[in-house]
């Protein structure tokens, strides 16, 4: 996306929810950082492509790698596998938010949250909190 075309912008913004504009104002702002200090962003794939994308982070980095409501898109249960397999092995901090049937290794926690809809927060595969897809609550998970 280009963010000095005004008309992606609208776009952009054409993409918030129906009953939830209050979430413009915070998109503009963050649009306006983004055109300030534009991100790199590196068009690929998670399954073949994130390992050669991690290895260029700086050594003495601490390498997150947040994704939220992507994994859905992997229709193959053994892709999801063997992406939380590389995770777990590549020294990376992991952090998935995501319908927990799409997390491996914490399906026995479905239905456990009254929103059916809630998403499960993991850190490293450990799962941490419930949430709302779109970011409006939190609920934390006893240690």
């Amino acid at each position: 996306m280009n963010l000095s075309d005004e008309a992606e912008v609208r776009w952009l913004e054409a993409l918030v929810w129906p009953g939830e504009e209050y979430r413009l104002p915070r998109l503009r702002a963050a649009v306006e950082v983004a055109r300030a200090h534009p991100p790199r962003v590196v068009r690929g794939d998670l399954r073949t492509d994130l390992r050669a994308l991690a290895s260029e982070a700086p050594g003495d980095a601490t390498l997150v790698v947040f994704h939220t409501a992507v994994l859905g898109y992997v229709l193959d249960a053994r892709q999801r596998e063997a992406f939380a397999t590389a995770m777990s092995d590549g020294g990376a901090v992991w952090v998935a938010n995501e319908a927990p049937q799409n997390i491996p290794g914490v399906s026995h926690l479905r239905g456990v949250h009254p929103d059916r809809a809630a998403f499960l927060l993991c850190v490293d595969g450990k799962p941490t909190a419930w949430t709302d897809g779109h970011g409006t609550w939190i609920d934390w998970l006893p240690d």
